[in-house]
């Protein structure tokens, strides 16, 4: 099948950038690497989003250019006929980011975490002027990192974009350690602190019922002395060595009653309904210790039970009901 040479050109491009933003992240010696890494994936996201735009209108390239309306003989602006505007060197001026993802947007093709990301990395491009020391905001870059390289894969596979994410060592950046220390005595201009107090706001707001995209990703790492590699693994199986977790480990990992999971399938689903198709999902989720989990009111008694449930059910339920 013949592939759009525009449309190629602006899928390699993208993934170009989005390598060369990993790489340049890992160099931990590289100076001012957080706002390179916000530069390149900025950059990779407009041309992957571009890509898709071309492609939703049949890849006709005006689509993605910059268009004014054209002047009539009376040298009043036409309502019709409208003209490409070009650059300072007299190229076409293609369509803003911004404006790619409302396009996107309106035509529901663009999650509200995956944009808050995006911008997110936006304004640490067109902010980081004013950050002085990078030390304060290398946690928060960190965490939109994770969210924007696994962001951009789960695009890739939901929009089945001609990517074969395979041949590449295409894998969330490495952890790096961060001195929790150096980050609260680091110093915090008024510039810096608008921008993470923006990152926060995004965060707080994220759509925890969206489980492919993220605003943010945090990830906390133990580390355990080991006689030998598989010691660092953590691995699940049925007859292993059971591990206790605590009440706050629990009610973090299983936040739902049955109640909030019917709430949430109310508004996610176009067809859901309380029925024995809806109790029989129930009862297999129920079966599954990595999605619910049994609280017994008395410790010493089998009965009464009340269960708790993962975020992560809506999958399970995904499969069964059309989403809105």
């Amino acid at each position: 099948m013949k592939v759009n040479k525009t449309y190629r050109s602006l899928l390699d491009k993208s993934i170009g950038s989005m390598l060369s933003a990993i790489e340049i992240y890992n160099k931990p010696a590289f100076h001012n690497r957080e706002e390179v890494f916000a530069i390149l994936a900025v950059n990779s996201w407009e041309l992957l989003l571009k890509a898709q735009w071309l492609k939703l209108n049949r890849f006709n390239i005006r689509s993605i250019y910059e268009l004014q309306p054209a002047k009539n003989k009376n040298g009043q602006n036409s309502k019709v006929k409208k003209i490409i505007v070009n650059n300072r060197c007299g190229n076409p001026k293609t369509l803003s980011i911004n404006i790619i993802m409302d396009n996107l947007r309106q035509r529901g093709l663009l999650k509200d975490n995956l944009r808050d990301n995006i911008e997110s990395l936006i304004e640490l491009r067109d902010n980081s002027i004013h950050f002085i020391n990078p030390d304060p905001i290398s946690k928060q870059v960190q965490e939109l990192g994770f969210a924007c390289i696994k962001n951009y894969m789960s695009i890739i596979k939901e929009w089945k974009i001609e990517i074969d994410l395979s041949s590449y060592n295409f894998y969330l950046m490495p952890l790096a350690y961060v001195d929790e220390k150096k980050i609260v005595t680091g110093t915090h201009t008024n510039e810096t602190m608008n921008y993470i107090n923006l990152v926060k706001e995004k965060v707080n707001h994220m759509d925890d019922t969206d489980l492919e995209y993220a605003v943010a990703i945090s990830i906390d790492v133990e580390f355990k002395k080991g006689n030998t590699f598989d010691s660092i693994g953590v691995n699940y199986a049925p007859d292993g060595i059971k591990v206790s977790l605590s009440e706050e480990d629990i009610r973090s990992r299983f936040p739902w009653s049955r109640k909030d999971v019917i709430n949430r399938c109310c508004e996610r689903y176009t067809n859901f309904k309380q029925n024995a198709d809806m109790n029989s999902i129930f009862s297999k989720i129920k079966a599954n210790p990595k999605l619910s989990h049994a609280r017994r009111l008395y410790p010493n008694k089998e009965r009464p039970v009340t269960f708790f449930y993962s975020s992560n059910v809506l999958k399970e339920f995904d499969k069964h009901y059309t989403k809105k």
